[in-house]
């Protein structure tokens, strides 16, 4: 089974130490943000399966945090655990109804939180199990298996190349930065030129053979995976 990704947001640099020190010795793929707007800028980038979501945010706070995931496809069914100082009943309320899955109040345990996350990813075992394996343009990404086919063929690639084609194949149409793609496919923390991604492409774009025209240049920005939608009204108004 691949490693769960979860996603902190929270403004505390203690607390977030804390959390994803404990989380990544627990197995997950754990990342961080410490503002309101990287965290929605992550969770859109990432998609991770559990975000963990601090109320009182600097820049977007925690509420509105939640009701733009919950309103975004891709990110409609991530689950969400509120964490906050608040402990009125009214906040646990508001926070529910806009779609979080449960709510901590701190001061907590942090074994019960990491209770609670394994709970929340188990529960939902059975929509992940379905989220696991993603189809696009005759590429199949099986995130369980780690593997990648193109049409029937098992494509040889490498951890940075499988990351970066889940990434592109995951939200088709849409345009990746350079930078936003290096942060996906090597990490945010990895120290290397923009131009690293372009050798990333390359090397997928020659592994990929007949299917590689799937991956698609974004002049003076990056690569998105091609949106068939576009490029069949582009082909129908070719013909007319």
């Amino acid at each position: 089974m691949p490693q769960a990704k979860v996603l902190i947001i929270e403004d505390d640099p203690d607390l977030c130490r804390v959390l994803a020190y404990n989380l990544r010795n627990a197995g997950y793929e754990t990342t961080v943000a410490n503002d309101g707007r990287e965290g929605l800028r992550q969770a859109r980038l990432l998609i991770p399966d559990l975000i963990i979501l601090d109320l009182m945010l600097p820049l977007v706070d925690g509420l509105e945090i939640c009701r733009r995931l919950r309103a975004e496809p891709e990110t409609a069914d991530v689950i969400i655990m509120m964490l906050t100082a608040r402990s009125e009943e009214s906040d646990e309320v508001v926070g529910l109804s806009l779609g979080a899955d449960d709510y901590m109040t701190k001061p907590f345990s942090v074994k019960i939180l990491q209770e609670r996350v394994k709970a929340l990813l188990r529960r939902t075992s059975d929509a992940t199990e379905e989220k696991e394996v993603f189809h696009y343009g005759g590429i199949t990404i099986d995130r369980r298996r780690h593997e990648a086919l193109a049409g029937e063929r098992q494509l040889q690639l490498t951890q940075a190349e499988f990351r970066l084609l889940e990434t592109l194949l995951r939200q088709p149409g849409r345009a990746f930065h350079r930078a936003e793609l290096i942060e996906a496919a090597l990490g945010k923390d990895s120290y290397v030129l923009e131009r690293t991604i372009d050798v990333h492409i390359r090397a997928l774009r020659k592994k990929l053979g007949e299917s590689a025209d799937v991956i698609e240049t974004v002049r003076g920005l990056g690569y998105r995976m091609r949106d068939r939608r576009h490029a069949e009204v582009a082909e129908n108004a070719d013909q007319d």
